[in-house]
């Protein structure tokens, strides 16, 4: 086994291809997450919500939260989405004020027909791995993300630029 540490040049070569490597994997899962919603006429923000949705039910105030819209907003999205098939509106069973917002059997098949094959050939990269390169990976994956949610908390926190 060869030990590679912080000074090598090949270090510095394979952090470099790592880097533009995520930066096509965001790039093309934009675009593919763009060609569905042109497909189905959904614009970012329906996208959005739905995608929030395939995790479970959510409140309208967690979906403004997720993607930054007011409430009023939130209200017309749900609104249309609603009027679609793609989700449901009901009273909460514990809190008869809060409404929970769910995906409907509709949206789940749609999200079959365009997500389950990149999930089925997704467990097939996956398998190629063994356990020790998954915990690096899955360490890696999650200190992006932790990375990236940071930014985008900084850049929400600073404001607007202004033309100078």
């Amino acid at each position: 086994m060869v030990e590679i540490n912080s000074s090598s040049g090949y270090r510095d070569e394979m952090a470099a291809a790592i880097g533009v490597a995520v930066m096509q994997w965001q790039d093309a899962t934009q675009a593919y997450d763009e060609a569905v919603g042109t497909r189905l006429g959904l614009n970012v923000a329906e996208r959005h919500c739905i995608g929030l949705l395939h995790g479970g039910p959510q409140s309208a105030g967690a979906i403004a939260t997720a993607t930054g819209l007011t409430p009023a907003a939130v209200t017309a999205l749900i609104d249309r989405l609603e009027a679609r098939g793609l989700l449901t509106r009901t009273r909460s069973l514990e809190d008869r004020r809060k409404v929970v917002i769910e995906a409907t059997e509709a949206t789940r098949e749609l999200s079959a027909r365009y997500y389950g094959a990149i999930a089925k050939e997704g467990e097939k990269v996956i398998a190629t791995f063994s356990d020790a390169e998954l915990a690096t990976i899955s360490r890696f994956v999650n200190a992006a993300l932790d990375l990236q949610r940071a930014q985008l908390a900084r850049l929400k926190a600073e404001g607007p630029d202004t033309p100078g």
